[in-house]
């Protein structure tokens, strides 16, 4: 868990940015429910994992229930990152049902979701039914759920969970995702009508440091 700046050094900047940016989030709940978050990037480029775990962890420190979905079945990650097995995960859970295998991470009241061995048809996996069912499940064992998924511009699959989260929060890599990049992400969430939240700007600095949230 070492990428977790949130976790190691809470006292940084960057640790700081994700205070910030999950009070900016609260206020933003405020006038329409935010319970479920998609956390994605435009370009491949951007560490759009490792920010949404940071981002994570700073809302369970804060006391809130939080669940991490890893829904970049792709390149997953999240279990990497707080160091648990991926050997069962969403894959398997949508293709069989039964009980969602949820599993504890180190930080109290933080769960995760992982991936699940990769599937060989992802955006088929993700069917909007599916998701729709997946996600009001684990919305009930929750305060929030905060879901991961590839880029946008990559593959349909951000797009789809999109559609049926409650906001999207897409992030922007300092000095790598290009202006037209941004447009056309933020046109195709547009597309299936998806609540763009804000954007963030992340690597401003050497930490992994964030600017520019708008609600």
């Amino acid at each position: 868990m070492a990428t977790l700046i949130t976790l190691h050094e809470p006292q940084s900047a960057a640790a700081e940015a994700y205070q910030s940016l999950r009070t900016n989030l609260e206020f933003a709940s405020l006038e329409q429910p935010l319970r479920t978050l998609l956390v994605t990037s435009a370009d491949q480029q951007t560490e759009k994992s490792i920010a949404l775990a940071n981002l994570a962890v700073v809302m369970a420190q804060a006391g809130d229930r939080v669940l991490v979905v890893d829904g970049d079945l792709r390149r997953p990650s999240q279990h990497d990152i707080f160091g648990v097995s991926n050997q069962a995960g969403l894959t398997g859970w949508l293709l069989n049902g039964g009980e969602p295998p949820i599993q504890k991470t180190a930080i109290d009241r933080l769960h995760l979701l992982p991936a699940g061995p990769t599937s060989n048809s992802p955006a088929a996996l993700l069917s909007r039914k599916r998701l729709a069912t997946a996600l009001s499940t684990l919305s009930e064992m929750a305060d929030y759920i905060l879901c991961d998924a590839p880029p946008v511009l990559a593959v349909t699959d951000a797009a789809l969970w999109a559609s049926q989260v409650d906001g999207v929060l897409l992030l922007l890599n300092a000095g790598g995702t290009k202006r037209e990049q941004a447009q056309r992400a933020c046109s195709i969430l547009e597309k299936v009508h998806a609540r763009i939240i804000g954007a963030v700007l992340l690597n401003v600095d050497k930490e992994v440091a964030m600017t520019g949230y708008s609600g």
